[in-house]
């Protein structure tokens, strides 16, 4: 019996080698994926191992012996060698075993030129019976397109380097990487800034590579329109999951409103599933000297409109619920209704995993959303989650807060501060 090993791309590549190596009788014992090449380890390329065999000794050429060309039956493999599991070859039967050994030969077709193979059903009748699954033409097509491309966003300027190996781009890769930025855009940001040296023939140092970061993410981040409140909005509704500050963070802003800007202010109210929720306003309320009214369904709204209808500025406090459930979203949009110009803040904190800020996003972003409002500044020391959230919905930033003091700890977000945060905080 005669074995080889290929190591190929694809299995129809395996078939035609098989085909002209060992000839219409051989047999594939066994498939794997392997990986082969790459630099250190890295970026390594998907093969096939394929192992075939044929009981007869066959010339190189591929010719068949007299008997097998003449009748087309598969000779009698030796009594000492049986494979396991093996599978005829070039027959549209390829994935059954081979018959057992004491069953008279059967008759052997022509094998056809071989074409190439796609779709599912090719790589189902490829696939013989205990091996490994091998992957269709189109998929390890994809799939080295996409190591390809993963190869190209990891050269230097020079073509021949790997990104990870530069120091200076390992470290800032890093860097971004702990401040919880999504890998892909990490990736983009390092590309670009390659570009950017070679375009410009500059030497990749630290400082010139967290300038060019600098560049992109200003770019990304920043936006001339509006942060605060506007002079003209009547009614500013805060929606936003439990937990994340949205009472304080309306006590601070009041303040503001009052005591700066000069304005009647007004609150409404209604969280009343929490216990104290609507405790916690009216402290707030009294210390401010300003009216509050509790509602309990969007039926009472009209009413509580008409108790602060002298009021230049109401704030409404919703309820804190579970708003990754888009049915209760749904619920609290019946009770953002307008009498006269309004805004909504989405209020999240950045000690929230940006995988349930997406979630809560998401699910607000298919109702009236004007501004997203971050809490918890002081409570985390990854900001990353901030950049992902704009770049992905396109929000409005507004305000930051870092703290719970009424009113000192919030600001308008400082898209330059944040960066920097990013760049430097992250350092090991």
């Amino acid at each position: 019996m005669r074995v080889k090993r290929y190591v190929v791309d694809s299995m129809p590549d395996a078939l035609q080698k098989i085909r002209t190596d060992l000839g219409n009788d051989a047999v594939i014992i066994n498939t794997k994926e392997i990986r082969s090449g790459g630099f250190l380890g890295m970026f390594s390329k998907k093969k096939i191992e394929v192992i075939a065999a044929t009981d007869t000794a066959i010339p190189a050429g591929g010719a068949m012996t007299s008997n097998a060309a003449t009748t087309g039956a598969i000779p009698k493999p030796e009594l000492n060698v049986v494979p396991a599991a093996p599978m005829r070859f070039g027959t549209a039967a390829y994935g059954a075993q081979r018959e057992r050994r004491e069953q008279p030969p059967l008759s052997f077709p022509e094998v056809p030129d071989v074409l190439p193979v796609t779709g599912q059903a090719a790589a189902a009748a490829a696939q013989p019976a205990g091996a490994t699954m091998v992957k269709p033409r189109e998929e390890l097509l994809m799939d080295e397109i996409r190591q390809m491309k993963e190869m190209m966003l990891k050269l230097t300027r020079q073509g021949t380097v790997q990104e990870a190996v530069n120091p200076v781009l390992k470290e800032l890769e890093a860097r971004l990487l702990r401040q919880e930025l999504d890998p892909l855009l990490v990736e983009e940001l390092l590309m670009n800034v390659s570009k950017e040296a070679e375009a410009e023939g500059a030497e990749l140092t630290e400082e010139w590579a967290s300038s060019s970061l600098k560049r992109q993410l200003e770019a990304m981040l920043c936006s001339s329109k509006n942060k605060s409140i506007a002079a003209d909005t009547r009614i500013a509704h805060f929606v936003g999951p439990t937990g994340v500050g949205k009472t304080t963070t309306i006590a601070k802003l009041a303040a503001e409103q009052v005591l700066k800007h000069h304005r009647k202010v007004g609150f409404i109210t209604s969280d009343t599933y929490r216990i104290a929720a609507v405790e916690q306003l009216k402290t707030y309320a009294t210390i401010l000297n300003v009216p509050l009214e509790v509602v309990f369904s969007p039926l009472d709204l009209n009413r509580a409109f008409e108790q602060l209808r002298d009021c230049d500025l109401i704030f409404m406090d919703t309820a804190g619920r579970n708003f990754r459930n888009e049915m209760y979203v749904s619920e609290l949009n019946a009770l953002l209704k307008s009498n006269g110009k309004s805004e909504t803040y989405l209020v999240l904190s950045m000690t929230t995993k940006y995988k349930d800020m997406q979630a809560i996003t998401h699910n607000f972003c298919k109702f009236k959303l004007d501004k997203v409002l971050f809490t918890k500044m002081d409570e985390t020391d990854s900001y990353g989650s901030v950049v992902n959230l704009i770049r992905e919905f396109g929000l409005q930033t507004s305000y930051i807060a870092n703290g719970q003091s009424v009113p000192d700890d919030i600001q308008e977000l400082n898209e330059h501060q944040l960066i920097d945060l990013i760049l430097e905080a992250g350092k090991s």
